[in-house]
């Protein structure tokens, strides 16, 4: 089931802009291997699981994944052939906003090899372009 909210202070927000990199979430935390975007954008809630299912999938019971983003903001929208007015459309899904930079997905406990073809079949599945990520040694 696709996540959202429990509860907002607002139903609808307006669209904003995605300017800039990712200040936050940019570095691999919890796993080995990341995926990091390289372009900003919406990401639904459905696209995010279906993410998730493909990555499980693939890894059955090997490794962990982790889900570093989550769909927080209410994207709403009129009927098909509505006429003009009549105000804002009803919230239809919900959506998490990724920046430049940002980590999607972390996976630990895996090769390389099997991290990067997971990645692989994930990144098929979403709208913006992404990399493979290395956790960074200290």
């Amino acid at each position: 089931m696709a996540r959202m909210p429990k509860r907002v202070l607002h139903r609808k927000q307006q669209r904003g802009r995605i300017r800039g990199n990712a200040t936050r979430g940019q570095m691999v935390s919890f796993g080995d291997f990341g995926l990091q975007t390289l372009e900003g954008g919406w990401i639904s809630a459905a696209t995010i699981e279906a993410g998730r299912i493909a990555a499980q999938q693939y890894l059955r019971a090997e490794g962990k994944l982790y889900v570093r983003i989550f769909p927080n903001k209410p994207i709403t929208s009129i009927p098909l052939e509505t006429r003009m007015g009549k105000g804002k459309g009803e919230p239809d899904y919900w959506a998490a906003v990724v920046h430049p930079g940002t980590v999607m997905y972390e996976v630990g406990g895996v090769p390389e090899e099997t991290a990067k073809l997971c990645f692989n079949r994930l990144a098929h599945k979403m709208p913006v372009k992404c990399r493979l990520v290395r956790r960074k040694t200290i």
